[in-house]
């Protein structure tokens, strides 16, 4: 079987840059090898098939088992939204990993370039695990860690309704649907009489991913908090994460950091259960980014 795409090493990890193998391919003749390879790489660089936005929207949609939303982005299209979160600098983290609902999947696709800086970070989960010391291992094996925020209304009422797509408007829906789509053993709810509420949601820092039992330490603690509020951050046990360890992971996260220099046109998928992602500042504001999160198809 002729493939549609050549493949070259992305970096020093992993990851994969994917390219056309002949000026025809389009970026759907990728939908059927997508995953497969993702499950190796951790993340795919998808360059110089000139996708439209349509094309990227459909792309998603065909590897996708279900679509979820930032309820604090715009839509672009069907699925993608605008990636629109300051011009800092911004930590690696996964996508919604402070929440009770990472997505498997993330996507992201360049609509328009940065002239200079604004690139975007990687970190395989997996090449953090295997080069911390014995105690930081231990550390994080013992017990998991709890990420508490209070959220405004609109945001949580947005999002249930999105999730749960039957037909109700988010003036429809209450907290206890909220209770049940976050998983009532992990988290809980509390409402207050605003309108928001306040999750705290358990969660492991380091874990196996979908396609493998290897241990990632993938998570949102160096995670931004743009558009909602700074998470509470601590052990299970209401102990606070050691600054020392955590100097130690910024330190080992950076050494293995690798960025992504985007181009017009380019695609990245990233395994949101192991490779965290960042931002290095915003220089060029004119860049025009959408992403698109998504959960896996049933097996």
């Amino acid at each position: 079987m002729t493939l549609p795409y050549v493949h070259q090493r992305l970096g020093t990890g992993t990851g994969a840059l994917l390219t056309p193998a002949a000026p025809d391919t389009r970026l759907d003749d990728l939908a059927p090898h997508l995953l497969t390879l993702l499950a190796e790489a951790g993340h795919l660089l998808i360059r110089d098939f000139g996708p439209s936005l349509d094309d990227f929207n459909a792309l998603v949609r065909r590897c996708s088992g279900r679509i979820t939303l930032d309820p604090a982005r715009t839509f672009y299209g069907e699925v993608a939204q605008k990636v629109d979160s300051g011009t800092d600098a911004l930590g690696l983290h996964i996508e919604n990993g402070a929440t009770p609902y990472p997505p498997d999947l993330l996507w992201f696709h360049c609509v328009k370039a940065a002239s200079a800086g604004s690139r975007t970070t990687v970190c395989d989960g997996r090449r953090v695990w295997e080069r911390l010391d014995e105690a930081d291992r231990a550390l994080y094996s013992e017990q998991p860690i709890v990420y508490e925020r209070r959220v405004g209304e609109s945001h949580w009422r947005t999002f249930t309704a999105f999730s749960l797509g039957d037909g109700r408007s988010p003036d429809d829906v209450t907290a206890d649907d909220l209770r049940d789509l976050s998983g009532r053993d992990s988290t809980t709810v509390t409402e207050h009489p605003d309108g928001s509420i306040t999750y705290a949601f358990r969660t492991h820092a380091a874990h196996p991913t979908h396609w493998s039992r290897e241990l990632a330490w993938a998570n949102s603690v160096f995670g931004p908090s743009y558009n909602y509020e700074t998470p509470d951050i601590r052990f299970a046990d209401g102990t606070e994460l050691p600054q020392d360890s955590l100097d130690r992971l910024m330190k080992i996260t950076e050494e293995v950091t690798e960025e992504i220099d985007w181009r017009d046109g380019d695609v990245v998928l990233i395994d949101n259960s192991r490779v965290m992602h960042g931002r290095r500042e915003i220089l060029d504001t004119s860049r025009t980014i959408v992403n698109a999160q998504s959960f896996l198809p049933a097996s």
